[in-house]
């Protein structure tokens, strides 16, 4: 019989089965009779009509796709970092606040959305959210929303590529001026061109108040230019101010992903071209060659070919923007869909493979369901738990990324209205589970190795008195949970994970623990298995973000196209090929250069405000158009969420522009706070109209002064 809880140092610790078997449930529920009551009464989907896949077929973007081909193409699409990295960064509220706002915030409000969105977009010859806008609203609702789109997707993408860089090409983790650094005895300082490379067993003192810590593996720390760092009598070194600790990228997460590009095409070309319609053997073949590639990246690191795939930070990047850049000019079916619908088996199934294994192992949760020690802001996310947690935690609650999803690539492959439903809902459904295992996975460590991994290198001292006070009240779990940092770090391979900030490589942990314990209740070694699904998890993460890249840097393509298309008719053509180079280029340009300038900690916030906000855009559309077709009377399926979202975001956007931004700007990052601060004040200043334009549109209605238009359905 599975245990609830427990209790430990005289406190309830919950177990984790019982809290997704929950989650599950209410998923359950809402997919069975909310989605039904939306498929019925609010969207009123018809499959005697045909789909703007059948009626502008033209093999490129518009094309008639099997419903789940294209359920793991927008589940691919949709399912970016927001519900991997959003949930573990929000642990330092505690778990509980997480997981509720995930449950209902996904039934209620992000499954509405999408699904709402695609079949509005379904039913308008699968134009964008903008044209939709223009459509129910007029010109100039187009006009505020094609602008405000247009920039949230650049920092969305942004926000995505900065996480694939961090865990792939490596990152550089700043470290306190003044550390102490003392080597093993009868062990020299190797120095290379200002790389100073430090052995195993070094002694650490982050700040002198602080007692020594043992670091288990070797590590580079980068001094500035011209310092040389000479060990006195004791061994020991202190470092200047500016050094970086540098921490190398994954070369067998971008063997795998790497692998994933031509595996795609073959699977495009098998299941188009060779033997058309056979879409299990396609799966089967690509599922195959995906897993071998995962396997036979093992053998990258230490071989002759490491070179060729341990990527630095800048090229990585150029790696990052090309990959876009072909992915969205190539015709649909040949890699978008192929290969998105490829990574939803991995993504799907490692989930699938996280469920069972919290159901088996049925870890503890030592991590506290409510913590008020970090209740006004921590070392993972600055800022109060309202409305920090829901500005956090987007992707798997509701996301208006998922808006663009849904009526850009997604309602041109659409082949009848009633797969809107699995689809749209079903989709997010599953994004929301998505985030639920993520913020398991990290509650699931023990809340000091959570910190250690999460804490800023130079800001240790900061955060220490408030972390020492909380593991005090805490204790200690005694379970498979409690693996001190050296422990880990040993386990998975030698990596170094100090100051590993950003939730990914704290996720990676968390689900390595998570489907290790499995295994080695059967007898396998620990140490062994738990270093193979440590790097299959960083390849999963990258994996995950990039099919949000390839799909996002298109729909970016296709706005950019419409708003050409007013200068000149000919540019808003999709299949045009001019036209969709010169769109495909000045997207990919704007989100890499973000990518090139920003962080984690720059781009997050600013992203999660603009991503909700267009999640209000999104909602007050389909509202209108509710309104319009004369079904104002479910209106508040959409209102509701919408005024929630709105009390988050522009209370968030308020504080981050009275705040983070300016102390960003004063600290000497001018360039970065302005730009934070005019895109998010831009975008808010958007909404505002639109909501201006909305509202008085739905009055006019409800009073009978305008007149409904000609329903579209």
């Amino acid at each position: 019989m599975f245990d609830i809880y427990a209790i430990e140092n005289d406190r309830v610790v919950m177990h984790a089965m019982p809290l997704l078997l929950g989650a599950l449930c209410c998923l359950a529920i809402a997919y069975r009779y909310y989605s039904a009551f939306l498929v019925a009464k609010v969207a009123v989907l018809d499959d005697s009509r045909l789909t703007p896949a059948r009626r502008f077929h033209d093999g490129q973007n518009y094309h008639p796709t099997s419903k789940w081909v294209l359920f793991g193409h927008h589940f691919a699409a949709i399912s970016g970092a927001g519900p991997l990295i959003g949930p573990v960064l929000a642990i330092q509220y505690g778990y509980m606040p997480g997981l509720l706002w995930l449950v209902i915030g996904v039934c209620l409000a992000g499954a509405v959305q999408d699904m709402l969105v695609l079949a509005a977009s379904v039913r308008h010859g699968g134009k964008s959210l903008a044209e939709i806008a223009r459509s129910e609203l007029g010109p100039w609702a187009n006009l505020v929303v094609s602008a405000a789109i247009l920039f949230i997707v650049i920092i969305a993408l942004a926000g995505l590529g900065v996480v694939v860089v961090k865990a792939l090409g490596g990152e550089e983790a700043k470290l306190p001026a003044g550390m102490r650094i003392t080597l093993p005895s009868n062990t020299l300082l190797q120095q290379d061109h200002g790389i100073h490379k430090f052995p195993g067993g070094c002694t650490i003192r982050y700040t002198p108040d602080e007692p020594p810590q043992t670091r288990p593996e070797a590590f580079m720390v980068q001094v500035p230019d011209g310092t040389v760092l000479t060990p006195d009598d004791h061994n020991t070194v202190e470092l200047p101010a500016k050094s970086v600790q540098l921490v190398p990228g994954s070369s067998w997460g971008v063997f795998t992903i790497a692998c994933t590009i031509p595996i795609a095409l073959l699977v495009g070309w098998y299941m188009y071209r060779f033997r058309p319609g056979k879409t299990v053997e396609a799966s089967l073949i690509g599922a195959t060659l995906t897993l071998a590639a995962v396997v036979i990246g093992n053998w990258i690191p230490g071989s002759p070919w490491e070179g060729y795939f341990a990527l630095g930070k800048g090229q990585t990047i150029f790696a990052l923007c090309a990959y876009g850049f072909v992915a969205s000019v190539l015709p649909v079916w040949l890699l978008l869909a192929p290969r998105d619908y490829l990574s939803s088996f991995l993504k799907i199934g490692t989930i699938a493979l996280l469920v069972v294994g919290v159901f088996w192992a049925n870890p503890k949760l030592p991590s506290p369901a409510y913590n008020p020690i970090f209740v006004n802001g921590g070392p993972t996310f600055q800022g109060h738990l309202f409305p920090f947690v829901f500005i956090c935690i987007m992707c798997g609650a509701i996301s208006g990324f998922h808006a663009l999803v849904s009526s850009g690539t997604t309602p041109k492959m659409v082949d009848q209205e009633s797969h809107v439903r699995p689809i749209g809902y079903g989709a997010m459904l599953m994004e929301g589970l998505v985030g639920i295992m993520a913020l398991i996975a990290a509650a699931s460590l023990d809340p000091k190795l959570y910190y250690d991994i999460n804490v800023p290198l130079d800001q240790v001292q900061k955060w220490q008195g408030d972390l020492d006070k909380m593991y005090v009240e805490l204790g200690n779990i005694d379970s498979l949970e409690h693996l001190n940092l050296a422990q880990v770090e040993q386990n998975v391979g030698g990596e170094s994970l100090r100051g590993r900030t950003g939730g990914a490589v704290t996720l990676a942990v968390g689900m390595s623990h998570i489907l290790t314990k499995p295994l080695s209740q059967l007898g396998l070694p620990f140490e062994s298995v738990m270093k193979y699904w440590y790097h299959f998890a960083i390849m999963f993460e990258a994996l995950f973000i990039l099919t949000t890249i390839d799909a996002g840097t298109r729909i970016g393509r296709f706005l950019v196209q419409e708003a050409l298309g007013r200068v000149h008719p000919k540019f808003a053509q999709t299949d045009w090929w001019p036209s969709a180079l010169l769109a495909t280029f000045l997207v990919t340009t704007g989100w890499g250069l973000l990518v090139a300038t920003g962080s984690v900690a720059t781009i997050w916030p600013m992203f999660g405000i603009a991503n909700q906000l267009l999640a209000v855009i999104a909602l007050t559309v389909v509202t209108t158009l509710l309104v319009n077709s004369g079904r104002g009377r479910y209106a508040p399926v959409t209102v509701l969420p919408m005024l929630f979202v709105i009390s988050t975001t522009m209370t968030a956007g308020v504080q981050m522009c009275s705040g983070k931004f300016l102390d960003l700007m004063r600290q000497g990052q001018v360039l970065t706070g302005a730009l934070n601060l005019a895109l998010t004040i831009f975008v808010m200043t958007c909404v505002a109209a639109l909501l201006i334009l909305a509202v008085s549109r739905w009055l006019l209605v409800a009073k009978g002064i305008a007149p409904l238009p000609a329903k579209k359905d």
